[in-house]
């Protein structure tokens, strides 16, 4: 894998905003205005590394659904920081394993091997509409015939069918926090109800606002039953709101998508767990949940939160941490590894799961160690000719 310098195209603000990207405008500190999509340069990859990547991704999911058969069957949900009346939701939903889409692995890589995983967003992963649709356009317009790290569409909408083979109502409701001011959850949330759309289901948007409850079920803006749902709204907020407790009662006749088990593969306890259970795996960092365990070096985690959420890093030369309050749930504490520099430029791989295949790549830069709001999506491509 390289960095390389790469030709913008002439119209390439219109053309990505166009293609669904109108979150590229990033509002800087100072006030100014940063582009979050950038092809001033790109990556390259080559077939082998990219299925060798293939390969660890999918050995990284099958630990991580391990891992939280473990927590289950050691009733291990407070290291979780999962309410106790939660606990019996989630059992039941990992016994039961409803549908579940998509994921995404952040992890170090830096062209050499192994890849080291530093995260697990697992229940609702965003820079999917960037990786899935602007960079395959840019690939087409600037590459047309080399390939790129790249099915998302297409498991998208076969896993779609999949669980759409499963319902009864083949009506899914699509639903996000129109309190998210960019407009990314809501073209995130806008994607993959086409996806489903494409797979033969009838789908509807609606913000999670507008999901109400009249007792026994919840429904929709028209009173209209839901009965599957896929929520671009994390669990661990789902379940601090009133509405939580019915929303995993085993009467309430809604499946929503994320399941409820997806709450240990989203929480940074997970890391620790992975460790507990494959200690010095190679795509593993050493990581705790009790303390740094006498590491010199490394980056405290909160263990409930969203994506970019806030961490501390501590390193010889110093604590580093992005702005944010911290919450009171936990920690975790994972060997620091610090992000690859190309160029200057921090980079994190984000590899794609979906229905438990790698499903392609998304790549962000940071100036800094910390991938924040202010890190920048590049494309990339695989030096191999396209496949049929």
């Amino acid at each position: 894998m390289r960095r390389e310098d790469s030709a913008p195209r002439p119209d390439w603000d219109a053309t990505v905003r166009g293609q669904g990207l109108v979150y590229v405008d990033t509002e800087l500190p100072d006030g100014g205005i940063m582009s979050y999509w950038d092809e001033t340069a790109c990556y390259r990859l080559d077939l082998a590394e990219v299925l060798r990547l293939e390969e660890a991704t999918e050995e990284l999911h099958e630990m991580s659904v391990a891992a939280a058969e473990h927590v289950v069957a050691r009733d291990r949900f407070a290291d979780f920081g999962i309410p106790p009346w939660a606990a019996e939701a989630v059992r039941r939903s990992l016994r039961e394993r409803p549908p579940s889409l998509y994921g995404r692995f952040d992890l170090w890589y830096d062209g050499s091997w192994p890849p080291k995983l530093l995260e697990y967003n697992a229940d609702t992963p965003t820079a999917l509409v960037e990786a899935a649709i602007i960079q395959w356009y840019w690939l087409e317009d600037t590459r047309p015939d080399l390939d790129q790290w790249n099915s998302l569409h297409e498991l998208l909408v076969r896993t779609w069918g999949r669980i759409g083979a499963g319902l009864h109502d083949r009506r899914l409701h699509v639903a996000w926090s129109n309190e998210e001011e960019t407009g990314e959850d809501l073209m995130t949330a806008g994607y993959l109800a086409e996806t489903a759309r494409q797979a033969g289901l009838k789908t509807e948007l609606l913000p999670m606002l507008e999901i109400g409850w009249e007792g026994r079920r919840f429904v929709d803006a028209a009173d209209e039953p839901i009965t599957t749902c896929f929520k671009l709204y994390p669990w661990e907020w789902m379940l601090a709101e009133p509405y939580g407790r019915p929303a995993l009662e085993p009467g309430t006749p809604t499946t929503w998508i994320e399941p409820a088990w997806k709450l240990l593969l989203s929480n940074k306890a997970l890391l620790a767990v992975l460790w507990e259970l494959y200690p010095d795996h190679p795509y593993l960092l050493p990581a705790f949940l009790d303390s740094p365990r006498g590491m010199s070096e490394y980056v405290a985690k909160p263990l409930l939160g969203r994506e970019g959420g806030s961490v501390r890093i501590v390193t010889a030369g110093g604590e580093i941490s992005n702005p944010g309050s911290y919450g009171e749930e936990g920690w975790c504490y994972q060997e620091f590894r610090a992000l690859p520099d190309f160029a200057g430029n921090r980079m994190v791989l984000g590899s794609w799961v979906v229905d438990g295949e790698s499903a392609g790549a998304g790549i962000r830069e940071s100036p800094g160690l910390i991938t924040d709001g202010y890190a920048r999506f590049l494309p990339h491509y695989v030096d191999a000719p396209r496949g049929p």
